[in-house]
């Protein structure tokens, strides 16, 4: 009987504890993050799918198509697309898409490219209900990133007007040691046709 009675006393003891502690948090201000309606900053250091970087000067995007990063690509989810113009010398990217349903995020592509234009997104609420929803055009998706930062390229640097219509004098060219030995010298000259005829006066 009195073994009853002290289990009983145990179970509300314990509650009574239970029941301080929630008191006395509940008068505290919260901690937790009421997502979705709140999300949390992600560290800089944190890898999403990758994306093409914004070049500031230019406002836009700073890949020359090389193919590096397609080539480098394990998954072969890289898909580069790019067009030379007539009259240019360099060609211009188009396309530019990435399967993410394949990615593995070694982060080969961003490590081999030579212009650093290729970095990891920020975006970790990804939910479909394709796998068409994980195409991403990482080409669209730089200039809707443009548009919404409202990002616009710095103004090329004027040239100054002195500067521009005073032409740099050219330098005269130095003959080469070679031409200056084969040209015959005043004092070598072969004498006239007038002078044998003199002597035989």
């Amino acid at each position: 009987m009195i073994e009853y009675f002290r289990e009983i006393f145990s179970g509300l003891w314990s509650l009574l504890v239970g029941m301080k502690l929630t008191l006395r948090y509940s008068l505290q201000p919260t901690i937790t993050c009421h997502y979705p309606f709140e999300t949390l900053d992600i560290t800089p250091n944190f890898r999403g799918h990758t994306d093409l970087a914004i070049d500031l000067d230019t406002a836009d995007h700073k890949c020359i198509v090389c193919g590096m990063c397609e080539n480098a690509c394990p998954s072969q989810c890289i898909t580069v697309v790019g067009e030379k113009p007539e009259g240019s010398k360099k060609k211009v990217l188009t396309g530019y898409g990435l399967d993410f349903t394949k990615c593995s995020l070694c982060g080969n592509c961003v490590e081999v490219c030579p212009t650093s234009a290729l970095e990891y997104s920020q975006e970790y609420q990804l939910a479909g209900f394709s796998r068409h929803d994980f195409h991403f055009d990482l080409l669209a998706r730089l200039r809707e990133q443009v548009k919404a930062r409202g990002i616009r390229p710095k103004p090329k640097p004027a040239v100054p007007e002195g500067e521009a219509a005073e032409p740099k004098p050219r330098r005269p060219k130095a003959k080469p040691e070679a031409a200056e030995a084969a040209e015959p010298k005043p004092e070598d000259s072969p004498k006239s046709e007038e002078e044998p005829a003199k002597a035989d006066l």
